[in-house]
């Protein structure tokens, strides 16, 4: 088929089927011969390396998938920091797989898609972190990789953080550019109602953050609608499964925080806090912090240092430079409040983290 043996090409081969070299006495013979050969080459040659390397399969790319998927879990529960380490890890290999090792287009290709996955894992590792830079030009990376792919999905997973590197830079027009094409490809992939929920709280994201608190509450309305229709989604992404009915509440309480409403907030932070379940130890956390924030704004300090308290009680499991953020905001604002509650809470945060 490639004009080359195929032991040469580094296949096992019984011996009866080996090629053997004959002498071809002809000379139009030889140049025809000559001819098939130089062809086959250049045909093998695009799909083996020059000097081929350690073979990638498909038992090999489950493999990989496994531990890629794998940094979701990691990340939930135990925090951004041990999930980078981890994805640092995963992506050399695939990178040097690409680089060195021998493989078919469609293997390529899903190596491909999987190293744009680590770019946008690396990107909401960034937000996490505070390093809004590095976030930011991660996203740019796994855009340009999931346009190479053609997958739109995975260019809406990378908006969708993107939203929030660019809110946490104060550039808002950025965030809701991002929103709009997330609208446009979601639309274009057909994607279902979870994905669009997602989009639809990063709009709500923007719009609050802008002080559009029409605009949040629009969003807010879509994606109760989408969160309605989710169950009849049969095939949901990965990177929209953290989603959920607790985040249209945790959404919503944000608005009315921005509006300077605390005690509006409350029950929906009371709500999503209960709603999140203990697969998101990392998200369940940050959302307790943020409730004993509320209720210490609308007075009530005696849960709120309670809140805190089930939060530390489980600190040691959790590496999140955003969870522990969110921990010193309510350090810093406990301690101007005179109360016996608080001041024990505040010296309790300080022996803990």
């Amino acid at each position: 088929m490639f004009g080359m043996p195929l032991a040469e090409m580094g296949f096992d081969v019984p011996g009866h089927r080996v090629t053997v070299a004959a002498p071809i006495s002809d000379a139009g013979e030889v140049k025809r011969r000559t001819f098939v050969a130089d062809a086959g080459a250049l045909a093998a040659a695009a799909l083996l390396p020059a000097a081929p390397g350690p073979r990638i399969g498909t038992a090999d790319l489950g493999r990989l998938r496994e531990h890629l998927d794998g940094l979701y879990q990691t990340d939930h529960t135990a925090g951004s920091v041990p999930a980078g380490t981890q994805a640092e890890r995963i992506e050399a290999e695939i990178t040097r797989a690409l680089s060195s090792a021998s493989y078919t287009s469609g293997v390529g290709r899903e190596l491909q898609t999987m190293l744009a996955e680590l770019h946008g894992h690396r990107a909401w590792y960034g937000y996490d972190g505070g390093r809004i830079a590095e976030g930011r030009a991660a996203c740019m990376e796994a855009l340009a990789a999931a346009q190479l792919v053609d997958n739109p999905l995975l260019q809406v997973s990378v908006l969708e953080t993107l939203v929030l590197l660019a809110v946490r830079a104060g550039r808002s027009w950025e965030a809701a550019s991002a929103v709009e094409n997330a609208y446009r490809l979601a639309t274009r992939a057909g994607a279902g109602a979870t994905v669009h929920l997602v989009i639809a709280l990063r709009d709500a994201n923007v719009a609050t953050h802008a002080g559009d608190l029409s605009g949040a509450r629009r969003a807010l309305s879509r994606a109760v609608s989408y969160q309605g229709r989710a169950d009849a989604d049969a095939d949901v992404p990965n990177w929209a499964g953290f989603v959920g009915p607790f985040e249209v509440d945790y959404a919503t309480a944000d608005m009315y925080v921005r509006a300077d409403q605390p005690k509006r907030a409350v029950p929906f932070l009371r709500a999503a806090v209960r709603g999140i379940g203990g697969g998101l130890a990392r998200n369940s956390a940050s959302y307790r912090v943020k409730l004993a924030g509320v209720l210490l704004a609308a007075g009530e300090v005696d849960e709120a240092c309670a809140e805190v308290g089930g939060v530390l009680d489980t600190w040691g499991g959790i590496a999140s430079p955003r969870l522990l953020g969110k921990v010193h905001d309510f350090q810093r604002a406990a301690g101007v409040v005179d109360s016996p509650t608080a001041r024990e809470c505040v010296a309790r945060i300080r022996e803990t983290v």
